[in-house]
């Protein structure tokens, strides 16, 4: 596969670019700017050397035109958007780049001389409203979303627009939703604080998760194979999906931290307050239309995340911004 990605130099983004060049495919990363940081951390030298970079801005559809057919991409991940706080701070910036940049995305396919095959795009299980909204058990994909953010509500729209693309031009598409992501490159957003803690205990410093109750911990590499998966997968249509790993209470995530360093008994702690997101998601028509799609169990999620953590640290690499102070 010749795949495209738009912004991978984010967390997930990172993953799926190891994946890709682990099994011999060839990547482009369309962003603003090269900022490799992340990708450092994960990556071989020579791996580094196998990544393409092409400079644009996710809104400016004759760009995005120009990098698919330039580099004859026949695969694209769209990973490119604003997270919950700049769009809390800034909506109209997060409505151009979240929601009028998928659309240049979309479009952009629609237009390629270039047959792109498939487009994988994230979404977020932030289109779901509060848990009290649903029936106890397991949510579907299909049940009616009453996000309680506007990154929630561009995600809702994206994956409307999606279902035009298919309806009007026949343009497949995959949404995938993922819920708490965890793992080495995760430094931001709203969810991003277990990893900030797992990162803590490698360091043995104390970390506060300013939330409780109950989420879905998901192991980076997990989510990145999945979009792989999806990339390669004979599928026609535009639906989105669940994603679904460990579905636990900040307690439980609590005693596997201390399952991989007793540490964290003393230096972790946690607050009470439930996300306003359903976090109890029913992935079964993934695995049925796309699967199987890996779920890593959730001490060995931690403990790969944590043995890298301190395999960066004792080598000088680790980066720290996100927990200094």
């Amino acid at each position: 596969m010749r795949v495209l990605l738009t912004g991978g130099y984010g967390c997930i983004g990172t993953w799926i670019v190891r994946n890709l060049l682990q099994r011999g495919d060839d990547v482009w990363i369309y962003d603003l700017k090269e900022d490799p940081h992340r990708l450092d951390l994960i990556l071989t030298p020579e791996q580094m050397r196998a990544v393409h970079f092409v400079q644009g801005d996710v809104t400016d559809l004759p760009r995005l035109r120009q990098a698919l057919d330039e580099n004859k991409i026949t695969h694209v991940v769209h990973l490119a958007g604003l997270q919950v706080p700049v769009c809390r701070a800034d909506p109209m910036l997060g409505a151009k780049v979240n929601v009028l940049g998928t659309i240049a995305v979309f479009e952009a396919i629609r237009q390629a001389q270039t047959k792109v095959e498939r487009l994988v795009y994230a979404s977020s299980a932030a289109v779901f409203g509060p848990p009290e909204h649903y029936p106890a058990g397991r949510v579907g994909d299909d049940v009616h979303l009453t996000p309680s953010t506007h990154y929630g509500v561009f995600k809702c729209c994206n994956e409307g627009n999606a279902r035009i693309y298919y309806q009007d031009h026949g343009l497949s598409s995959v949404g995938l939703r993922p819920w708490t992501v965890f793992g080495v490159g995760r430094d931001f957003g709203m969810t991003s604080e277990p990893t900030r803690a797992i990162k803590c205990l490698a360091l043995g410093r104390k970390c506060h998760i300013t939330y409780g109750g109950w989420q879905d911990l998901q192991h980076v590499d997990d989510v990145a194979k999945t979009f792989v998966r999806c990339l390669e997968a004979r599928y026609q249509g535009a639906k989105s999906y669940n994603l679904r790993g460990n579905v636990v209470d900040l307690a439980t995530m609590h005693a596997a931290l201390c399952a991989v360093d007793p540490a964290a008994k003393d230096l972790i702690t946690f607050g009470k307050s439930q996300i306003a997101i359903a976090f109890d998601l029913d992935d079964a028509a993934l695995q049925r239309d796309l699967g199987p799609v890996p779920c890593t169990p959730l001490v060995e999620g931690v403990r790969q995340t944590y043995d890298l953590f301190r395999k960066l640290h004792a080598e000088g690499r680790l980066d720290t911004r996100d927990v200094d102070g």
